[in-house]
């Protein structure tokens, strides 16, 4: 059996995370020794290990509810956990849209100024009127 300092470090994952995951029901309550102290097993340890690889990649709490409870009813059909994969991997694609075009933006400020004084400065004349901006980079994956 495994402390909360112990599941922490295994799975790099803040203790007081773990707390969290335990109050919004993505962790199981943990069992506890004679004094209160929390107690983890291997399935705790694998679980946690899930959520936290989930969240690397992106996934919302709620979309790792909705994995992790495909995980735990393995007679379910893979075409759901496909389905929320996809949507993860369309909203990861519209960031990535979004932040090459700010890229892109970024780019052409820095490229266009001067070095002059702020009062001539390009990147300040770009920040202060949106209409300078060639793309409409809040528009792509808000």
């Amino acid at each position: 059996m495994l402390t909360i300092g112990t599941l922490a470090r295994r799975t790099g994952t803040k203790v007081q995370t773990i707390r969290y995951y335990e109050q919004i029901g993505l962790m199981p309550e943990p069992g506890r020794t004679a004094g209160g102290q929390r107690r983890y097993g291997e399935a705790e340890l694998d679980r946690l290990a899930f959520i936290r690889h989930a969240r690397q990649l992106g996934f919302t709490l709620e979309a790792i509810r909705e994995l992790l409870d495909l995980s735990d009813n393995p007679e379910k059909s893979c075409d759901e956990a496909d389905q929320i994969a996809r949507r993860q991997l369309r909203q990861v694609e519209l960031r990535m849209a979004r932040l090459e075009a700010l890229r892109t933006e970024l780019k052409r400020m820095v490229h266009e100024c001067s070095g002059g004084n702020t009062a001539d400065c390009r990147v300040l004349e770009v920040l202060r009127d949106h209409s300078e901006c060639l793309t409409d980079h809040d528009e792509i994956g808000a």
